[in-house]
């Protein structure tokens, strides 16, 4: 358990606790409706002020290396710097792959199997420790695939690297990773927090969350769980050296554990900049932008590449049984579970997982199970699902959700409506914010409390099929703790193709053999895809060098700034 640390109030003020924007831009006139999809809002190089974010829940751990939210990697952009990144200019080319630490993208042997990266030199850590390879070596090997008091956070170092000896240091500025099989992405793989780099001399294990060093434009200077997080400048950091971040607010403030609605009103009214979550505002927060022009203005919409669905398990009875999982999306009412996002403006009706921003995807029209032919439900083919399954006057079993997620919630009593058409009888339960890893992402609690039916959201680690499909369906992802695949699926085929993948050279091959694993899992029927998501984001009229950045599917923290 999290302890609270103290916090400096010297440099904040406070309405009940949460730290305010001081200057409020409420209702000004902003760049446009999706001006800052393709493009960037407010170009400057102003620098000064606090920006103030809100969050319903809080991080699960801000150690870059035990960290396993979408958000929570974008943040942590502005104080952990990796060997690669993402590019800053808007539009497509956000989703590009550049250097960070290292000095260009990685040199990769002839049979694939290793890697080599060379550092740019003179980059150093807040407390002016030069950063090297072995601080990156000691980084990944801390994390949560090797480390069981590091416990979240992606597991494809385990995969793909030969062992112990997988990452070799031959001097301070050259790391060598060396694989079990071609990796073809693996330069996607370093991009990830797990390579931030941390001094072994400053490591205190599962406490380093208390106070982790930075390499990037920001430094954390106190973090209250629950409460509040703040960072101020970062003065070891180095801008020529670094081609993606600016440094342009004095200080960043995040307020954690603020009610939904509440930040919508918060954001409308100009007291905070920005919601941290990047999921978008909630129903009456959208009514409230979208019938005003003047906040209209300072809106986009963009489709971010994320799904929101029910993760149905393979291992609790009766859906383990393949029947009874297909009765469940026979049965689910998908015109209710868009409306519990938002309608259309929170998403697309998803008749697949993975998106279309995502390679591989499959084409329009693609609706096996008829989710767009027959919106509400095919009630006819449940029935004989359950049927088929032995259960033919229906079953019990639990929905999950996150509680501080009002859409979650309303998806989980839409589809506690719709299944109760064809006999299948749910309870509902919610669960803290921030503990996705102890409730669904944990096999055992799920399958001693019959949890068969889990409301969340996912996104790629990287921009590929590759990316978006390993950690939730492969077996090999399975994990007693941190457990992203939720279903449990352990399809042989689908581990076979998963393997295969990344042994292809060719992007546009690979993005074949993802359609083709798609389809399978789609005929597991281990996944009810609600939609593919769009989010309503708000910024805040006052901000500058705003911009939707396509890989990190939400506005990038580490450009904005503010006004003069």
């Amino acid at each position: 358990m999290k302890r609270s640390r103290s916090i400096s109030r010297a440099d904040v003020s406070t309405t009940d606790d949460l730290v305010s924007v001081e200057r409020p831009g409420a209702d000004l006139p902003g760049a446009g409706f999706n001006a800052a999809i393709g493009n960037t809002v407010n170009p400057s190089t102003h620098r000064g002020g606090t920006l103030v974010l809100d969050n319903s829940g809080d991080w699960d751990s801000i150690d870059p290396g035990n960290t396993y939210v979408a958000y929570a990697w974008n943040f942590a952009r502005l104080y952990a710097r990796t060997l690669t990144t993402y590019a800053a200019p808007d539009g497509p080319a956000g989703a590009a792959l550049v250097p960070d630490l290292a000095a260009d993208l990685g040199r990769v042997s002839d049979d694939g199997l290793t890697w080599t990266y060379r550092l740019k030199p003179n980059l150093r850590m807040e407390n002016g420790a030069v950063i090297t390879s072995y601080m990156i070596k000691h980084a990944i090997e801390r994390s949560a695939s090797y480390s069981p008091t590091l416990p979240i956070g992606p597991v494809y170092w385990r995969t793909f690297l030969t062992g112990p000896d997988g990452i070799a240091t031959p001097d301070p500025a050259t790391v060598v990773f060396r694989l079990r099989r071609p990796m073809a992405e693996f330069d996607y793989l370093v991009s990830m927090p797990q390579t931030a780099p941390v001094p072994p001399e400053c490591d205190t294990g599962p406490e380093y969350w208390r106070q982790p060093l930075s390499s990037g434009p920001y430094r954390i200077r106190a973090y209250i769980p629950g409460r509040r997080l703040q960072l101020v400048r970062n003065a070891a950091w180095d801008p020529a050296s670094d081609p993606v971040r600016r440094q342009l607010a004095d200080a960043v403030v995040v307020n954690l554990n603020v009610d939904a609605d509440a930040i919508d009103r918060r954001l409308l009214t100009g007291e905070v900049h920005l919601a941290v979550e990047g999921g978008g505002v909630q129903r009456r927060g959208q009514a409230a932008i979208l019938d005003r022009p003047a906040r209209r203005s300072n809106a986009d919409n963009p489709l971010n590449g994320f799904v929101w669905y029910a993760a149905i398990s393979t291992a609790v009875p009766p859906l383990d049984n393949l029947h009874c999982r297909r009765a469940v999306l026979y049965a689910a009412d998908h015109l209710a579970l868009q409306d519990a996002f938002g309608g259309p403006i929170g998403g697309a009706i998803a008749p697949t997982m993975l998106p279309p921003t995502v390679p591989g995807a499959p084409p329009d029209g693609y609706d096996p199970y008829g989710f767009l032919s027959r919106p509400r439900g095919d009630l006819e083919r449940a029935a004989a699902a359950l049927q088929a399954g032995g259960h033919p006057g229906g079953f019990a079993t639990t929905i999950s959700f996150r509680n501080n997620r009002p859409k979650e919630q309303a998806a989980a009593a839409a589809l506690r409506t719709s299944l109760a058409r064809v006999g299948i009888q749910t309870e509902l339960l919610g669960y803290p914010p921030g503990e996705i890893d102890v409730y669904p992402g944990t096999p055992d609690f799920v399958h001693r409390h019959r949890l068969g039916i889990n409301i969340t959201g996912w996104g790629s680690d990287w921009p590929s099929g590759f990316g978006f499909l390993y950690a939730i369906c492969h077996g090999a992802a399975i994990r007693q703790t941190s457990n992203s695949n939720i279903s449990e699926l352990d399809d042989p085929d689908v581990n076979a193709l998963l393997d295969r993948v990344m042994l292809i050279a060719d992007a546009g091959e690979r993005a074949a053999m993802h359609r083709e694993i798609t389809e399978r899992i789609t005929a597991a029927a281990a996944f009810l895809p609600i939609v593919h998501a769009r989010s309503l984001l708000y910024r805040s009229p006052v901000l500058t060098n705003v911009s939707v950045n396509p890989a990190l599917q939400m506005y990038d923290y580490a450009q904005i700034g503010l006004m003069a």
